[in-house]
């Protein structure tokens, strides 16, 4: 008995990650060059033996004494009114909700120093809402230690809004719908059914939030200023130091390289599920 000619065998798909052509390798390689280069060279040039000393002045402690209030804040004041900003922008359906959510997220792309300008055109002793502040409260927020978290809340807060949104938005609104014909209120479901389910993404909105807030210069220094003990932030002292003691400005740069890498260790957990 013969057998007929044998089936072509199929070829077998190659697994990703294999035979990757030069001309995506090489320039990918150089962006990655690119990014950690800079980080090496942070590193390799910080003055190790005298680190302690640096990190120990009274300057230093002053400075993140002052950024970790101030980051920690503008926290605080972003997840008072971001999340219910963010609720308001995934379950409510109203006109010009496009044109909300653009001018909530605007502050990701406009550059600090514009966002310091609009500022003080706005809250300052002579802006469009400061002036009144400064009449019938006598409160002035420029170059305070309260402009200083207004600033960072500012550019921080679209970060936590943007999370707790799509948060709110993969949350199946059936549970909140449940609680209601149950008798409960909007906001009573919002905090006993929704603020549970959207927990994580909150926390890690926050966490991006202050880490923006911590890192925050533009708006920090065209809206607050640059005074010792009062608004002198973590990295208005590292723009100070470069200027006069470069080996202060690289200690002053390692910390705040270490609360980034922090940052991303604490999230890479949530990045991965969602990847």
């Amino acid at each position: 008995m013969t057998s007929g000619p044998a089936a072509p065998r199929t070829p077998r798909p190659r697994p990703p990650g294999r035979g990757v052509p030069l001309a995506l390798l090489a320039p990918a390689l150089l962006g990655l060059a690119f990014l950690l280069v800079p980080l090496l060279a942070l590193l390799v040039r910080a003055p190790w033996r005298s680190l302690p000393e640096q990190l120990t002045s009274p300057e230093v402690w002053q400075a993140l004494r002052l950024s970790l209030f101030c980051a920690t804040a503008a926290t605080a004041l972003s997840l008072v009114v971001g999340v219910p900003l963010a609720w308001l922008l995934a379950r409510t359906e109203f006109r010009g909700r496009g044109l909300v959510r653009a001018l909530v997220t605007l502050p990701l792309v406009l550059p600090p120093v514009v966002g310091g300008v609009a500022l003080l055109l706005a809250l300052g002793r002579n802006g469009v809402v400061g002036q009144y502040l400064d009449a019938w409260f006598g409160i002035s927020l420029p170059f305070t230690t309260a402009g200083v978290v207004l600033a960072e809340t500012f550019v921080a807060m679209p970060f936590l809004v943007i999370s707790v949104e799509g948060t709110l938005r993969a949350a199946d609104p059936r549970f909140e719908e449940a609680a209601a014909t149950l008798g409960a209120s909007r906001f009573t479901a919002f905090r006993r059914v929704t603020l549970p389910l959207i927990a994580p993404g909150v926390a890690a909105g926050a966490v991006l939030a202050w880490a923006r807030a911590l890192g925050e210069f533009g708006a920090t220094i065209t809206f607050a200023g640059n005074f010792p003990g009062r608004t002198q932030t973590m990295p208005l002292a590292v723009y100070l130091a470069l200027q006069n003691d470069p080996a202060a400005a690289i200690a002053l740069s390692l910390v705040l390289l270490a609360v980034s890498v922090a940052v991303l260790a604490g999230l890479r957990d949530r990045w991965m599920r969602t990847a």
